[in-house]
């Protein structure tokens, strides 16, 4: 389990947290993104948290692997190295393609006895029954790099170096073949409080579509709105960080 931990998760050196932390937060990136996306935010919520953001095959210190282009088969891997959460409260926060790869997290997490996520953050994410029909799966590279670019994703420029192109465009296609085959668990499986976040202009997801989350729990919801478009996060991560420990259960919250 121990191995499997350090192949996965990815924790940030001076953003403090760590076993000793009172409560851990599990970050999944975006499609084509890594786990360094979530750094700023691991550095906003300070040592009380100890937050791991899950490094996807195929990208940065994984590149030689071949990326998992099956949502379910990643969480199942994901579910495996995470294992128990050791009594501590866990939260799961995914943007964009890894709020889906966290929700699934969280429904497999919730059937172990006693290993359901305290919380479920999605976020730029349309929630299962507001699934569109005409979605667009980008299929040739050049679709891809546009795709990225109109996002304005973080990691756009990369497209800009030929060198770099060629080392990223593999995990990005198998980031988008899992999309597009994607098919989430359906009904309401999920028994934990869940927080969806969305930009205002987003126009992967609209904030009607974002709301339609409630609809995957027993618990609690709540959408929780924010000005920017599909990468509102990057401009937003002190009110994130904020937000996510007023939501926390009391024991950790303090």
């Amino acid at each position: 389990m121990g191995r499997s931990r350090d192949v996965w998760l990815r924790r940030f050196p001076g953003a403090g947290g760590g076993s000793g932390a009172e409560w851990e937060l599990v970050c999944f990136p975006h499609a084509g993104g890594s786990a360094a996306y979530w750094r700023p935010l691991a550095v906003a919520l300070g040592p009380g948290a100890d937050v791991a953001a899950v490094q996807y095959p195929g990208r940065l210190d994984r590149l030689r692997e071949a990326p998992v282009e099956d949502l379910h088969r990643l969480a199942d891997l994901v579910v495996e190295a995470l294992g128990p959460s050791g009594g501590r409260p866990r939260v799961l926060l995914g943007h964009s393609m890894g709020a889906s790869l966290a929700y699934e997290v969280a429904v497999r997490l919730g059937r172990l006895p006693g290993g359901g996520p305290d919380l479920l953050v999605v976020s730029g994410r349309r929630a299962p029954a507001a699934r569109r029909r005409d979605r667009y799966v980008p299929v040739e590279d050049h679709e891809l790099v546009e795709r990225v670019r109109a996002l304005g994703g973080t990691d756009a420029a990369l497209f800009d170096e030929p060198e770099l192109l060629e080392l990223v465009l593999p995990a990005l296609r198998g980031d988008y073949r899992a999309l597009s085959s994607y098919e989430d668990t359906g009904g309401r499986p999920l028994t934990c409080p869940v927080v969806a976040l969305t930009g205002d202009r987003d126009p992967e997801a609209t904030v009607e579509e974002v709301g339609a989350w409630g609809a995957q729990t027993s618990g609690a919801f709540r959408t929780h709105v924010f000005e920017g478009g599909h990468f509102f996060l990057n401009d937003h991560v002190e009110a994130v960080a904020g937000l996510v420990r007023r939501l926390l259960p009391t024991r950790a919250a303090g």
